[in-house]
């Protein structure tokens, strides 16, 4: 599986209204065939910095997503946003998705 990590610094002014501007990719997204988990967090000690976790099942996948219309027209939405250039971490790992943590279960 490709693993992505995208650090987002997002303009003040956008900031409030992030999550709306990248909904229409975030679900085109989703609705890609080879598209594993695509979800957003805001930092909680900085709301102007907004984190993507995504996960596509392998390089293909995750080219087809690349070269789609939604990407190139998310990109171009969110340029106008953004406060600096993203961050990102790319790597493939082994499997297809989340697995349970071995360290913590929930108390009955």
């Amino acid at each position: 599986m490709i693993f992505i990590a995208v650090r987002f610094t997002v303009r003040p002014e956008h900031s409030d209204n992030w999550l709306a501007l990248v909904d229409d990719f975030t679900r085109a997204t989703r609705n890609e065939p080879g598209n594993l988990f695509y979800d957003w967090s805001r930092s909680v000690d900085d709301p102007n910095s907004f984190t993507l976790l995504e996960a596509f099942a392998d390089a293909e996948a995750g080219a087809a997503h690349v070269a789609s219309a939604h990407f190139k027209a998310g990109m171009e939405a969110m340029a106008g946003a953004i406060a600096a250039t993203p961050e990102i971490i790319n790597v493939e790992v082994p499997g297809q998705g989340w697995n349970a943590m071995a360290e913590l279960t929930p108390r009955p």
